[in-house]
Order: structure tokens, then C-alpha cells, then sequence
């Protein structure tokens, strides 16, 4: 790998982090290549999530309810392989770059998305249905375990000290954006061809678009060079020696960085999973909305919250990350009962509530790829984020939705993903009280960005000289 391609000797003047060390257009574009990835991935979601009443028709035996839970169970399996995924993706991508691993996960993604809506139905091919859409599950899991974290590091070691908040905030702005997206695509072929065609063969249409996403966000991330944090570090030879190396480092020197980012990822993704991917079935299924209405509430509130991501990522910059944290955790305790009773009035009263609650979520949302990736020091970044992330995200995230419908099963509670959501916001307020506050601060080097001292004297504090990006020609 070469080691700076800038037009920008090491060694300038304008410091890393410094609003001018990056040029525009090449901070533009690294925003681009990482939001798009995101929004690949959770295409793929909101598809799924939006089609599964369709999808487990065509794919799965039994009764509807039956053939739901099997679905939901399925999207959850995906979860379980996300750690794996980051146990492999992430010591590569600190050991040969960020760029690289991006552009395999983001087509191993797209692909397996491609290939479900190829998969023949249950009355053609049998067992062989499910089974197919499992396998494909577990690979679109394992390159999403490289995924996220990847771009968020991408995007943080790329924006200035100063405004990471705000540009970080557009990786979760290409959240909601691919989210709405395929869950616009259901709604809109529904409506267009109705409910029939949706359930014999117009359900796998848009699993297809993935295909160009995929390869568009490849295009991007292949023209850009590596972050200029990544390749400062490589030039001093301060990357880790190899993944063991790395794996054994951060459990025994980052363990404290690595349980407290899963406690806030407790909160942040049983929240963002029960409202962005439960939600419809919840409005269908328990509540009694229309397939199309169930689509519409979580459509119009996604919209919603994509106009405050970019803001709310801006004000943390001026205020710190932590006090948005804790407005959202204490704001989603107190007010998420109440607005699930709005919810139950109806139609009306679940759009309020589902954009209430979204507004509390926003702040968590909007300052994930700021906060998460200055917990760790840029040689071991991408690992720790990876690994974090997906193991709290494969226990308590993914597994939210089949977890929400079968509690409610048990108890005939339609209360229960409310409950779990508060749980989720306590366990995730203990770890923000010993989370530092890192706005503001350097990504640089092998030092903590929080500016505590180093796990171990062999990660060095030493300033490393000055990098400035460019694209790669």
C-alpha cells in the first residue's frame, strides 16, 4: 500500500484536524463513499423489515403468524454472524487500511441482498427456501460486521477535529435515507400493483436495486485514498503486526473502551431496531394498521428525523457529545410510554408518536460516528469499533424485533417493546457516565483521543507529523 499519494507532503503545515487540511471536494466525496455504504446496508433492512409479511409468505411454511416469527427469527441470525464478521474485518482494516475492506464489504452486501429476492419460493423448492435465505442472512451479517464500523472510522478519520460531529452526522443521515428508501419501494409497489402481485412475485423487485447501490458505492470508495490518520500512522510503522497481535491488545489493554461502548450500543440499537425495524410489523400485527398504513408511519417519521440528524450532529460539536446522550436517554425513559399509548389511538396518533419518539432518538443517532470511533486510538480503531459494536449490536440489537414479538406472545403485553426500550436506555446511561467526552479532541496517533493516558507504555503518545488527504488518481 502506498503510503501518501497527496499532493500534500507529510510534513505540512496544516495540521490533521484542522478544517483546512482536507480539501473540499475530497471531504465531500469521503462523505459520499461512506454514507452510501450505510445506506446500502440499511436498504437491505428496510426492505426486509418492510417486506417480511410477503417474504415469509413466499419463503417459509405454516400459518402467517408463524411464517412471521420464522422471518424475524431469520433477520435476526444475521446479528449473531455480525461479531464474527467484525473479529475478521476489523484487524485487517486496521492493519491494511480502511478503504479496501470497505469496498469488499459493501459488495459481499449487495450481493447477498441481490440474491434473496432470487430465491425460489417454498412451494417450489421447498426447505431449500428458508435455508438459502439463512445462508445469504448470515453473509449479509458477516460483511456488515466490517461494514459500519469501517465507515464510521472512514468518515471520522477524514473530518476536522472541530466539525466531526456534523459531518459524521451524514453516515446516519444515509441511515434513514436507505432505510426510507427501501421502505418507500414496498409501500410504492404495493400501491402500484397491489396486494396480490406483492405476494407472488413483486416483493423481490427491490432486493434488485441493491446490485447498482453496491456497485456505485464500490466506484467511490476505490477513487478514494486511505484516511490520512491511517496512513500517518503507517508511514511511522505504528499499525499492529498482525490480528492476533491486535485481538489480544484490545482485551487486555481496551477492555474498559470495549464495555462501555457496548453498554451505549445496548441503548442505541434495541431503540433503533424497535422503531425502525419492528415498527412495522408492531403497527400491522398488534395495533391492526393497514399493510400500507403500518409502511406509511415509519416512512413519514424517518423523513422527520433526517431533517434534525445533521443539526443535532452540528450542536454536539458546540456542546459535547455526552449532553445530547443524556437528553435522549432520559427524554426516551419518560416519554416512551406515554407516546406508545398515542400510538394505539390510531393512524394519526401513530405518526405523532413514532416522530416523538424518533426526535428523542436523533441525538444518540446523529453522533454515533463521532462518538464511537474516539474511544480508541487509530491503530487499533477499527477493530474495537468493530467488535464492540457488533456484539452488542448481534445480542441486543438485531434480536429486538423477534424478541419484541415473542415476549408479547407470552405475556399479551403490547406494551413489551416499550419496556424494553427504557431497559435498554438505563443500561446505556451507566455506561455513559464513564464514557469521556471527546468533542473537539484529536483522532491522531496511537494516544487515546480522549486525552487519558495510553492502556500500555508501547502504545506511543509521541505527535506524529502532519498529513493532508487526496484522492487517489
Amino acid at each position: 500500500m502506498t503510503a501518501n499519494h497527496s499532493s500534500h507532503a507529510i510534513g505540512s503545515e496544516v495540521p490533521l484536524g484542522h478544517p483546512e487540511a482536507t480539501p473540499a471536494p475530497v471531504l465531500r466525496r469521503a462523505i459520499a463513499a461512506s454514507a452510501l455504504g450505510n445506506a446500502t446496508e440499511w436498504f437491505d433492512y428496510g426492505i426486509y423489515a418492510y417486506g417480511v409479511v410477503y417474504l415469509s409468505a413466499a419463503l417459509f411454511p405454516g400459518e402467517a403468524s408463524e411464517a412471521t416469527l420464522f422471518a424475524l427469527a431469520t433477520f435476526a441470525i444475521s446479528f449473531l454472524v455480525r461479531p464474527l464478521g467484525g473479529l475478521f474485518w476489523g484487524p485487517l482494516g486496521d492493519r491494511y487500511g480502511r478503504k479496501t475492506i470497505l469496498a469488499l464489504t459493501i459488495v459481499l452486501m449487495s450481493a447477498a441482498t441481490v440474491g434473496v429476492g432470487l430465491i425460489p419460493s417454498y412451494d417450489t423448492i421447498g426447505l431449500w427456501a428458508p435455508t438459502l435465505l439463512v445462508v445469504l442472512r448470515m453473509i449479509q451479517g458477516f460483511s456488515t460486521g466490517g461494514e459500519y464500523g469501517g465507515a464510521a472510522t472512514f468518515m471520522a478519520e477524514y473530518s476536522p477535529d472541530d466539525r466531526r460531529g456534523f459531518y459524521g452526522s451524514f453516515l446516519e443521515f444515509g441511515t434513514l435515507a436507505g432505510f426510507s428508501f427501501g421502505a418507500s419501494l414496498m409501500l410504492g409497489f404495493s400501491l402500484a400493483l397491489g396486494e396480490e402481485a406483492m405476494r407472488e412475485w413483486a416483493w423481490r423487485i427491490p432486493f434488485f436495486v441493491a446490485g447498482p447501490m453496491g456497485l456505485i458505492g464500490m466506484y467511490l470508495r476505490s477513487r478514494m485514498e486511505d484516511t490520512p490518520i491511517f496512513r500517518e500512522i503507517e508511514v511511522h510503522h505504528d499499525t499492529e503486526p498482525a490480528a492476533s497481535t491486535e485481538l489480544r491488545h484490545l482485551l487486555t489493554r481496551y477492555w474498559r473502551p470495549l464495555l462501555t461502548m457496548g453498554g451505549l450500543v445496548v441503548a442505541l440499537n434495541v431503540v433503533n431496531y424497535t422503531l425502525l425495524s419492528y415498527m412495522p410489523t408492531y403497527l400491522q400485527r398488534r395495533l391492526g394498521l393497514t399493510p400500507d398504513d403500518a409502511l406509511v408511519v415509519p416512512i413519514i417519521g424517518m423523513l422527520f428525523m433526517m431533517l434534525f440528524v445533521p443539526f443535532a450532529g452540528a450542536l454536539s460539536d458546540r456542546i459535547g457529545r455526552k449532553p445530547l446522550w443524556w437528553f435522549s436517554l432520559g427524554g426516551l425513559v419518560l416519554a416512551v410510554l406515554p407516546l406508545y399509548y398515542l400510538m394505539a389511538t390510531g393512524f394519526l396518533g401513530a405518526i405523532v408518536g413514532f416522530a416523538l419518539l424518533g426526535l428523542l432518538y436523533v441525538p444518540q443517532l446523529s453522533t454515533i460516528s463521532a462518538t464511537f470511533p474516539a474511544m480508541f486510538p487509530t491503530h487499533v480503531r477499527f477493530a474495537g469499533f468493530a467488535i464492540s459494536y457488533n456484539v452488542a449490536t448481534s445480542l441486543f440489537g438485531g434480536t429486538a424485533p423477534a424478541f419484541n414479538s415473542w415476549l408479547i406472545s407470552r405475556t399479551g403485553d403490547e406494551l413489551i417493546p416499550a419496556y424494553v426500550m427504557m431497559a435498554a436506555c438505563v443500561i446505556g446511561a451507566l455506561a455513559l457516565r464513564v464514557t469521556p467526552e471527546t468533542a473537539g479532541k484529536s483522532l491522531r496517533g496511537t494516544q487515546m483521543p480522549s486525552g487519558q493516558p495510553s492502556p500500555s507504555a508501547l502504545d506511543s503518545d509521541r505527535p506524529l507529523p502532519s498529513a493532508s488527504s487526496g484522492e487517489a488518481g
